[in-house]
Parts: C-alpha cells; structure tokens; sequence
C-alpha cells in the first residue's frame, strides 16, 4: 500500500551535462500529472507521461526537469537579404519623416528573420539521460510513498481492530436486547390484562418484533465487510477506492445497529464503530 504524497530529487552530471529532476504529489481523486520541462525538449514529455502513469495510480503529480550544458548547443544562422531589406525600408520611412539619423545595426538585427537560432538535439541522447535520472528519482519517490503507506496501513488496521472489538461486544449483548423485547411486550399485555396473560401471545408479538428489530443480520454483513476491507489493504496494491466504497457498507451497517439498539453499552459501541471508522476513511484520502 502506498500513500498518494511523496518527494524525490535527483540531480546526475554526465559528458557535460547536469539533469535535474523533483516529483512531487499530493493527494488527488484521479491521477493528474503535470510535466515541466524544457520547451525544446517538448516531444519527450510524453515518454516522461507514459513513465509516471504506468507506475502511478491517482493523486497530483508534479515533474520537474532542468538541463544545464557546459557548451551551448545553439545554432545561429544569420539572414543577409533580409537584413538589407530591413535596412533600406527604415532608411526609406527615415527620408519620408526628414531624418538624417543613420539606422544602427542593433534595430536591423532585432528584426524579425535577421538572425535565427535552433538547438542542434540529437533527442534519443537527452532521453537517455532524463530517463536515467528519472528511474533514480521515481525509485527515492516511490521508496517514501511506500514508507507512508506502511505507517497508514498500521494506523488502518488498528481502527479496524477497534471495531472488530466493538462488534463483539455489541454481539454479547444481543440476548439481553432480545430479552428486553420480551419483558418489554409482557409488561404492556400486564399493564392492559393483569395477571390473565397470554403467554403464546407474548411469544408471538415478540417474534414479529425481534423480525423488525434484530440486529444478527447486520453484524454477518459488518464483519464480512470488516473481512472484505482488511482483505483489501493486505492483497491490494492500490486499495484506496474500493476501501472507500467498503467503508460506506460499513457505515450503513452501524447506522442500522445504531437505530435499533435499546442499550446503552450497545450505543457506546456504535459511537466507538464510528470514531474508527471516521479515522479509517480520513486516511483513506492520502491512499493511492
């Protein structure tokens, strides 16, 4: 299980050239990236995007790459006729207004298509590069998403085990909820008849209310979903979704419990159900 926030920068010096590279992410419902780059260097983006998305889930992820060289790889190439056409009509808009000013050479060179300049790239070579420094840097980011995934799991599995403890308590006291049913609807038939009470009635008025009020089935479908999400954490490696869609199940579970319940240790359970199961889901929020 990994945690959706984590950090990594790497920085390699090789034949001259220094590539840097931060990943940093945050929690995100979906995966978002966001590559920044050298412009000129825009045709590999999408092989950096193909190698974060094929290893990360969800979560906002933000890639920074930097390329210093020790020699320039500029190519200037200079334009001569456009320079003079240039020349000739600044010369000629200087005769119309009466000026005399000679046209230096720095307005002529600032026009556009004077001078042009292009980086000679051989591409393969700079992604060999950025890919080197990339494998090294996503290794350092995925080692502290893993290292904060650990630390949510224990946290996790401990409110889980919080509520486990819960169910069983709640579960000792379903006999003496069913009894309080009972003594409850004998006590209304004496209340109205006295002492001429029928004791078949009393069964079966307490048989249609246990059908309406029991709680058995609720606590079969809670711990196959306690089960169910605990299952998720140890044999998914991305659980955050579906563990979010197991704990609404859950909560459902408890709500009901909850409303049925006639004890006041039964509701001191279901409090401490939805505390950790509060905790479980906030922690969901950082799981990738």
């Amino acid at each position: 299980m990994k945690s959706m926030t984590g950090y990594a920068f790497v920085e390699t010096d090789k034949n001259e050239m220094t590539v840097s590279i931060e990943i940093k992410s945050y929690n995100s419902r979906f995966l978002d990236l966001s590559i920044n780059q050298p412009y000129w260097l825009s045709r590999l983006e999408i092989k950096v995007r193909e190698f974060l998305s094929s290893r990360i889930q969800r979560g906002k992820v933000e890639c920074t790459i930097r390329i210093k060289e020790a020699k320039s790889n500029l190519q200037v190439t200079a334009d001569p006729d456009a320079a003079q056409a240039y020349l000739l009509a600044i010369r000629s808009v200087s005769q119309g207004i009466g000026s005399n000013d000679e046209v230096p050479l720095s307005l002529v060179i600032a026009q556009e298509g004077v001078l042009r300049a292009e980086r000679v790239l051989d591409q393969e070579t700079y992604w060999q590069r950025i890919n080197e420094a990339l494998m090294q840097a996503f290794d350092l980011f995925d080692k502290a998403r893993i290292k904060e995934g650990h630390n949510l799991e224990k946290d996790i599995l401990s409110m889980i085990e919080r509520i486990r403890s819960s169910v069983s308590l709640i579960e000792t006291c379903v006999p003496e909820m069913e009894k309080n049913f009972k003594d409850s609807i004998r006590q209304k038939f004496q209340d109205m008849l006295g002492n001429a009470v029928d004791e078949q009635r009393v069964l079966q008025e307490t048989a249609a209310l246990l059908v309406k009020y029991t709680i058995n089935e609720e606590l079969v479908r809670l711990r196959s979903h306690l089960d169910s999400i605990a299952h998720e954490f140890s044999e998914n490696p991305a659980p955050g979704r579906k563990a979010d869609f197991i704990c609404q199940e859950i909560n459902r579970e408890i709500n009901t419990i909850g409303s049925k319940n006639q004890l006041l240790a039964v509701g001191e359970a279901v409090i401490v159900c939805k505390d950790a199961l509060e905790n479980i889901r906030e922690q969901l929020r950082n799981i990738e």
